[in-house]
């Protein structure tokens, strides 16, 4: 896998040809997995992947292009580096003027490396773990283990290195009936005791599933939102929410909270929290990340800035993306007890997933979606039975809002789990929510 040293080496290589007026940056994506699939807690398949994306960005100031090269590790790599430098500095002068190009001078340097490792070895004892802890029963599920790197160098000196380890199996349950119970669980290693307690959690909710269905009618109904619940609503929001672009050209579900004219439940504070994430602490486009309040006692804070927005709109660039969403949410912890849930919802849903967002009206931050996996129907603090998916619809102003009760004191590290092109390193920390009431439309 490539190191640090031969990113450096290709990296002043490119810069050392430079022409006068000419700023290039670079920018790594890099992984050395280990996936394996389950079935019926038993391997299905099992594979690696090593693999180093080098994106190059060339400008002359006014103009700028790029172009994503496949590092084979090779000492032949320098020689492509160069190739790819050329042909960006042919394809220059053919460009358009880019009214919103923003000079990266800024000089830093940021170097992150942890030493925590799943090797092959560790896999195996990891896999051996998971299927005979889950012998008769029907998991079917991945694991992702390994380090992921991330590096970025330009012309103008700054410099940043991430390495760092991460595993996560992500895992269902099924019953005989076609009902499922879905977990997951995130760590810098492997933890058996935490899959365990995760896969205890699974097991009685499994049982659950087997006892008469409830029927729900719709309408209003207290509710509790675990944390991965919670999750795909923030992840809904997440979608221009904090986007500094959005919010200026007023396209933010979250506009209304940005301009004072909604707020949420004070016990609500958000932050992009980089600081001990999987995420590296400089973005794609080389600007330096920091720890951002985004939402501070149910208020609006801090807005996420890509260097194009900065230019476009005249206001400090703070790390983003250019997609200006949050790749490490920390989400601050409540005074609810996990083991007091049930007894606080008392009569409601325990819902433990939802799926299939989306906005039935973006201005007034209303989501539907639909409640999948393990729903429960409560009385009296005890779980009586399982609950048919149903549809919701309601307004983030409410549930995060006059709406919420509580939020747990305990939180659930969410690891992204997509794998397109990559493991992606977006994580999310977050309590559960209870909430005196979520619409049910159907």
């Amino acid at each position: 896998m490539i190191a640090v040293e031969r990113f450096e080496q290709l990296a002043q290589s490119a810069i050392d040809g430079l022409r006068p007026g000419e700023n290039l940056s670079l920018s790594l994506e890099a992984e050395a997995s280990e996936f394996v699939r389950f079935n019926q807690a038993r391997v299905r398949q099992a594979g690696h992947v090593r693999q180093a994306m080098l994106t190059l960005v060339l400008d002359d100031g006014t103009r700028q292009a790029s172009i994503q090269l496949t590092l084979t590790g090779s000492a032949d790599d320098t020689g492509k580096v160069m190739a790819a430098v050329e042909q960006l500095r042919h394809l220059l002068p053919l460009l358009a003027i880019d009214p919103w190009l923003a000079s990266n001078t800024e000089v830093w340097n940021v170097r992150k490396a942890t030493q925590e490792c799943i090797d092959e070895t560790d896999t195996a004892r990891v896999v051996d773990h998971i299927c005979t802890a889950a012998a008769g029963l029907d998991l079917v599920g991945i694991l992702a283990s390994g380090p992921i790197y991330r590096g970025f160098a330009n012309s103008a000196g700054a410099f940043g290195w991430h390495q760092a380890h991460s595993l996560h199996v992500d895992w269902s349950l099924f019953h005989p009936n076609g009902q499922a119970v879905k977990a997951g669980l995130a760590t810098p290693g492997w933890d058996p005791d935490a899959f365990d307690r995760q896969l205890a959690l699974g097991r009685q909710q499994l049982e659950y599933l087997g006892l008469p269905v409830v029927t729900v009618k719709p309408g209003d109904h207290r509710a509790y939102l675990a944390p991965a619940a919670l999750d795909e609503l923030l992840g809904m929001l997440a979608w221009g929410g904090f986007s500094a672009q959005a919010l200026a050209s007023q396209a933010s579900p979250l506009q209304k909270l940005y301009s004072g004219q909604a707020s949420l439940n004070t016990a609500v504070s958000v932050s992009e929290r980089i600081t001990g994430s999987l995420s590296p602490a400089f973005s794609s486009e080389g600007r330096p990340r920091l720890d951002l309040p985004l939402i501070t006692n149910g208020a609006a804070g801090e807005r996420l800035v890509s260097s194009r927005s900065a230019t476009e709109y005249g206001i400090p660039c703070n790390g983003a993306d250019p997609g200006e969403g949050p790749v490490a949410l920390d989400m601050a912890p409540g005074e609810l007890a996990l083991s007091k849930v049930p007894e606080a919802l008392d009569r409601g849903l325990y819902i433990n997933n939802l799926w299939y967002l989306n906005y039935s009206d973006m201005p007034a931050a209303r989501l539907t979606g639909l409640t999948r996996f393990a729903t429960f129907w409560v009385e009296h603090g005890q779980i009586v039975g399982p609950v048919d998916t149903m549809r919701f619809d309601d307004s983030v102003y409410d549930l995060l809002g006059n709406q919420l009760l509580a939020l747990t004191q305990e939180r659930e590290l969410i690891v992204s789990t997509n794998t397109y092109e990559q493991r992606h390193t977006a994580s999310s920390r977050l309590p559960g929510a209870l909430v005196n009431r979520l619409r049910l439309t159907l």
